[in-house]
């Protein structure tokens, strides 16, 4: 952003110097009295080069800028920066030409500016006449420049690169907020796309830039009425937005109301503006100002203390607005004739929106990264065993059937896990001993198993396990070694020496085979194994291939 300023402002070159007198204009005036005025010294003196601000209420103002020497006859334009909302009228070989942003007609166009050609038959040293028309809108301070053909174009080009590069990174920031509104669901990015239109279109008629270069015709004569639309509707735009992403709901509950019925007030003023009615329209007009600045100052105070209290996302939205607002209460007391030298705040704030566009973005994004973390989390805690943290029995059997269902025919074993003698561990040493023992027994399943194998558990003390592209004969040695390992943990159950032990059914998928009916035949097996005597491994009949060897694995015949 500062390299997008610095672009803007240029660097110093040289220009015309300059004199300047005015006066306030008066009914019958003539371009040839207010000339005869100047030069008996009758008119008001001002330095050209800093920002001058002149009266447009009433029938308007006279300005007489001078070149001083050196002169140059050279092709010559006039500049004057910022660009008034109003007309301003120069006079030149009794031909006067009319200056305003929303003009098509002229034969130059000043982007971010006005400017005018000086005819090629006025002497350098003849003075320059302006007058500034009666304007409905706040007279701002301008300045004027006069610099060779040359100069001009390349000021000119600088500041379009600038302003283009602006406007296309809140333009960026925008069409990326959409997208995220409409593929989260969350109209919070459509508030923010809201709130960056707005301010790119108060910016964009400021300078002048949708009438030149954009051409937007249809905004001629509207400036006025579109610039006090879009003003308000940021205002409120701003406000919801800073509601939701905040989060003033949890962080500053009392502001939210004032802030909601600031973004409600700011809409019936777009409202009562556009009535075309003259009583709601000078009320809406004598309002406006007013509550721009409370509602600047509310959200600011509403932030900072959602940020106090914890808010990421408002330190974000402070980083993005403060400077801007810093920026505008800059500009507002030039209006009132201070920091005349501070030419460049009018660019300034441009490159301010989108910087502010930029970290809002970055705010939001990281929003979006936190809630999807947030969600991750609180799909972790409910597809997982709050006590082991292996799969539960409602996620195990959804990733179960997909695993099932997806990929070519391959075998896929299952296995069922029983503990032996948990019931009397319980009994013996009480339910807190019994928690540990399932956590130790699944830590050790988990850590055997492969990462891709499906571990869950199924009910008390019950757990399942997925093995994809196992066969029967090498489900039974990995049955074996889960067996041994656990029994191997050496958990006691009684003080007889008993250890804790598991009997494991295993089922190969079949033709036809779903979750429920592969579970049902490891579930026989197991009771095979427990009949069989526990600690053991039992194959389901009907998975046991031709020439098999023996369906039941014994695993440890001692128990101490």
């Amino acid at each position: 952003m500062l390299g997008l300023l610095w672009l803007g402002l240029g660097v110093a070159h040289a220009t015309t110097p300059l004199n300047g007198a005015w006066r306030e204009a008066r009914t019958g005036d003539t371009p040839q009295t207010v000339l005869d005025e100047y030069r008996a010294g009758l008119l008001k003196s001002f330095d050209p080069s800093l920002l001058q601000r002149f009266p447009q209420n009433g029938t308007g103002s006279w300005v007489v800028i001078t070149p001083q020497p050196p002169w140059d006859n050279t092709p010559r334009v006039l500049t004057i920066y910022p660009p008034t909302l109003g007309a301003v009228i120069a006079f030149g070989d009794n031909q006067p030409q009319t200056l305003a942003l929303d003009d098509f007609s002229a034969s130059i166009h000043g982007h971010g500016r006005l400017a005018w050609q000086l005819p090629s038959g006025v002497a350098a040293s003849t003075p320059i006449l302006l007058k500034f028309e009666p304007s409905q809108t706040l007279s701002a301070p301008v300045r004027f420049h006069l610099d060779s053909w040359s100069e001009y174009l390349q000021q000119d080009a600088r500041w379009l690169v600038f302003a283009s590069a602006c406007f296309a990174v809140m333009l960026a920031m925008v069409l990326m907020a959409l997208c995220f509104a409409l593929m989260l669901h969350d109209v919070t990015y459509a508030w923010y796309a809201g709130y960056v239109i707005c301010y790119a279109l108060i910016q964009g008629i400021q300078t002048g830039f949708v009438f030149h270069p954009m051409e937007w015709g249809l905004l001629s004569g509207t400036a006025l009425l579109a610039g006090s639309a879009a003003v308000a509707l940021s205002v409120a735009f701003a406000s919801l937005f800073m509601m939701r992403f905040c989060e003033l709901q949890s962080y500053a509950p009392l502001l939210r109301v004032p802030i909601m019925a600031l973004a409600v007030g700011m809409i019936q003023l777009v409202l009562m503006r556009s009535s075309r009615i003259p009583m709601l329209v000078d009320v809406a007009q004598i309002l406006l100002n007013p509550l721009l600045m409370i509602g600047a100052a509310l959200l600011l105070v509403a932030a900072i203390v959602a940020a106090a209290r914890g808010s990421r996302q408002a330190w974000f939205f402070l980083a993005g607005w403060t400077p801007l607002l810093l920026l505008t209460a800059l500009t507002s007391a030039q209006v009132g004739g201070a920091l005349p030298q501070m030419d460049w705040l009018n660019d300034a704030s441009l490159a301010g929106g989108a910087f502010e566009a930029v970290v809002l973005s970055i705010g939001l994004a990281d929003r979006a990264l936190r809630l999807r973390h947030d969600r991750d989390m609180v799909r972790a805690l409910a597809d997982h065993d709050a006590l082991t943290s292996v799969l539960n029995r409602r996620a195990w059997t959804e990733r179960a059937s997909t695993l099932l269902s997806s990929g070519p025919p391959r075998p896929i074993a299952l296995l069922f896990f029983d503990l032996d003698h948990f019931k009397l561990l319980n009994d013996r040493q009480g339910h807190n001993a019994g928690d540990r023992a399932l956590v130790a027994v699944a830590k050790a399943l988990a850590t055997e198993l492969r990462p891709a194998d499906l571990l869950g558990r199924y009910g008390g003390e019950e757990f399942v396990a997925l093995l994809d592209g196992i066969p029967a004969q090498q489900a039974m040695q990995v049955a074996t070694r889960l067996c041994r390992r656990v029994h191997r943990l050496e958990i006691p159950v009684s003080e007889d020496s008993l250890l804790l032990s598991v009997s494991i059914g295993v089922a190969v998928r079949r033709e036809g085979d779903d979750v429920e009916s592969l579970v049902d035949r490891a579930d026989q097996a197991m009771y095979d194994a427990k009949l069989g005597g526990r600690n053991r491994v039992s194959l389901h009949a009907d998975s046991t291939p031709a020439r098999a060897g023996p369906r039941l694995h014994v695993v440890e015949t001692r128990e101490r």
